[in-house]
């Protein structure tokens, strides 16, 4: 049985890794052509249609949160939007703005300057893993495999999961996925 759910994890963090180039290559083409012709375009995309039915997506849950505002400027720097509102199911761990605060000083600034794009990408892209598990399925796991192609340590502290070193605050389903509310940026290793 283990095989065949290990499998299913890498399809699904294919699937994710294919839709996240694939909304890259969109906003690049797009930046290209305001390059070109000097105009400006409004930015287009699954992550701008409006949708009053049904659940929230992850970014719609993170967008109208007062406590994330932080966390939707760096998704939004790194232009992030579309592969947050892809069919999922996604499972994302999200900063609050407290978190954000806890980075050494200037962190922010620095990463949302346009030069830090990719750097930006990456950090994000770690916060997120296929799946919807909820906080009590989340201590079945060792590790979580995020959607930057590394992984995440997941410890149990008093029965409770912590992943990479961040406690879950809230959980919030979606329409894509699960929002788990945490108090500390996860850094990939690289970036620690």
């Amino acid at each position: 049985m283990k095989p065949i759910k290990h499998l299913f994890f890498v399809f699904a963090l294919v699937a994710l890794l294919c839709s996240c180039k694939n909304g890259r290559n969109e906003a690049t083409t797009a930046s290209q052509a305001n390059q070109t012709d000097g105009t400006t375009t409004e930015r287009s995309g699954q992550a701008f249609i409006e949708d009053d039915e049904g659940l929230p997506t992850v970014l719609s849950i993170a967008i109208e949160s007062p406590d994330h505002t932080t966390l939707v400027a760096a998704v939004q720097a790194a232009q992030l939007e579309n592969a947050l509102v892809n069919a999922g199911p996604l499972m994302v761990f999200a900063p609050t703005n407290k978190a954000f605060a806890a980075l050494p000083e200037g962190t922010v600034e620095n990463l949302l300057i346009p030069e830090n794009k990719e750097v930006l990408a990456d950090i994000l892209k770690y916060h997120v893993t296929p799946g919807k598990y909820s906080k009590e399925f989340l201590t079945k796991f060792k590790k979580l495999g995020q959607a930057n192609n590394q992984y995440v340590v997941v410890d149990i502290v008093d029965g409770e999961p912590i992943i990479g070193g961040a406690k879950i605050l809230a959980s919030i389903p979606a329409g894509n996925g699960i929002v788990h509310v945490i108090d500390k940026v996860l850094l990939p290793p690289s970036e620690e």
